[in-house]
């Protein structure tokens, strides 16, 4: 039976999981709840059913898998991940990973907060922006993936956040080579590859329609 991985029918916190998903090759069905517009921006397609799901904690997005059922991003990732070996196999590795999991939450928090509540600072967060990468550039180094020489979970969620960066604005890319040859790197994975390139992904919108960047179908 194949896994159900809900979500808003955005990129959001769902599109690290459904490149995880792809590469590690899961048959799963991608449901989408959709917003309404505004000005209430309706969520009850999702509100009027999230308590009936029989979920500990119900929220999107959510996995079902058989009889497992788990809400909350990164725990979704883990289970995915630990499934095929991919939360690093050494100690210095899971603690890079562990890490690395917890900094891209942070710096997600401050774009999501940017994207929807405070986005007349744009200025002063590109401005900002370079040091953010630069962390992570020094993090990933000259090693093919975060952890080192094996992708894991976490190259899906840094490869996602990065990406939407590139979309914000492509300026920083030409400061951090190798964050941009991560990029490339990730992108050349063939079964990401052919995602990427068909009709199932979404590309746009990367955040819902009361957001004021990235809410708007290109």
């Amino acid at each position: 039976m194949p896994m159900i991985l809900a979500y808003w029918d955005i990129r959001g916190l769902a599109q690290p999981i459904r490149l995880l998903l792809e590469y590690t090759g899961e048959e799963y069905e991608d449901k989408h709840y959709c917003c309404g517009d505004a000005p209430n921006f309706d969520k009850s397609c999702w509100f009027d059913i999230k308590n009936s799901l029989g979920m500990d904690f119900p929220n999107l997005p959510y996995l079902i898998d058989g009889d497992k059922k788990i809400t909350q991003s990164n725990a979704i990732m883990r289970y995915i991940a630990r499934k095929h070996n991919l939360c690093g196999e050494t100690e210095e590795a899971k603690i890079r990973v562990d890490m690395l999991e917890n900094q891209a939450m942070d710096f997600r928090n401050g774009f999501v907060k940017l994207c929807y509540m405070t986005y007349e600072d744009k200025d002063d967060y590109l401005k900002k922006l370079p040091c953010i990468l630069e962390q992570f550039s020094r993090f990933l180094g000259d090693r093919e993936w975060f952890s080192g020489d094996k992708i894991t979970f976490v190259d899906f969620i840094m490869y996602e956040l990065l990406d939407q960066h590139k979309m914000f604005s492509e300026e920083w890319l030409k400061d951090f080579k190798n964050l941009h040859k991560f990029l490339e790197r990730f992108e050349s994975l063939e079964k990401i590859k052919c995602y990427l390139e068909s009709t199932r992904c979404i590309k746009t919108p990367v955040n819902n329609k009361m957001a004021k960047w990235g809410n708007k179908k290109e």
